[in-house]
């Protein structure tokens, strides 16, 4: 999202720059991007960068919106364990046009894609 000129419908619901929690309340890392379906104004994906330590060794990877079970205002909070996320496909700008590598970020959390017959959005801000 941050690369693009599209916004989420509701900036109240802009979830970059929280914490982010796993299953077991635990923080494992911060939103930092929005991934958006820009043929359906819809958010895909969280950017979550976790690991490292003070800012130092961190990685990228994709959170489906499917996870998400909680929003505050402060935080984010996602049904997979930590080591789920931390196993996740990495985040890499050249394969985020790839539908093989979404197919994967999918089945490593056990999701659906969104493009399979019959999925429903969960509900996740819709971007504009």
């Amino acid at each position: 999202m941050t690369e693009s000129d599209r916004m989420v419908a509701d900036p109240a619901q802009d979830v970059r720059g929280r914490k982010v929690f796993d299953a077991d309340g635990e923080e494992v890392g911060t939103v930092t991007d929005l991934l958006v379906d820009t043929d359906e104004n819809a958010v895909r994906f969280l950017r979550v960068e976790h690991g490292g330590l003070l800012g130092f060794g961190a990685s990228s990877s994709f959170i489906p919106v499917d996870a998400v079970r909680r929003v505050t205002d402060d935080e984010v909070h996602v049904d997979s364990p930590r080591d789920r996320i931390a196993g996740a496909p990495a985040y890499d700008p050249d394969l985020v046009d790839q539908v093989d590598y979404y197919d994967k970020v999918y089945g490593h959390y056990g999701y659906p894609p969104f493009w399979s017959r019959g999925y429903l959005y969960p509900g996740f801000p819709a971007a504009r």
